[in-house]
């Protein structure tokens, strides 16, 4: 439910790092509290993005919420097919979920992040 290759946020996202790029989504936890996800806003390519900053809105049938990012960076590519679809996030959270993909600042903030043991710790809470 929470792959070992992914880095983890305590705001319930999800970071896949190779090289210098960072793609971004939510976690399972996070789209199943959601309920059925209906509506998704994303930030243009080249915006910036600070860890635990909101960057984008995802909206269920049950609430709306801000979506946090995990790194600091900066937006390189935008995943139009889940703000055409957003209920691909609830059914494919890791993979074709996926929601941004950043190109990681100096200063990144990765070394922060949780592993994937840490995080289902953190929600079992």
């Amino acid at each position: 439910m929470y792959p070992e290759d992914l880095k983890y946020h305590p705001e319930h996202c999800w970071a896949r790092i190779e090289g210098n790029i960072a793609t971004l989504g939510i976690t399972y936890y996070a789209q199943d509290q959601l309920g059925e996800i209906v509506f998704l806003e994303l930030p243009a390519v080249s915006t910036d993005v600070s860890a635990g900053k909101a960057y984008a809105e995802i909206e269920s049938v049950k609430s709306v919420s801000d979506v946090y990012s995990p790194v600091n960076g900066t937006i390189v590519e935008t995943n139009q097919e889940v703000v055409e679809a957003p209920e691909i996030i609830n059914e494919d959270c890791y993979n074709q979920g996926w929601m941004v993909k950043v190109e990681l600042a100096e200063d990144s903030g990765v070394e922060d992040l949780l592993d994937a043991a840490a995080y289902e710790k953190l929600i079992s809470e």
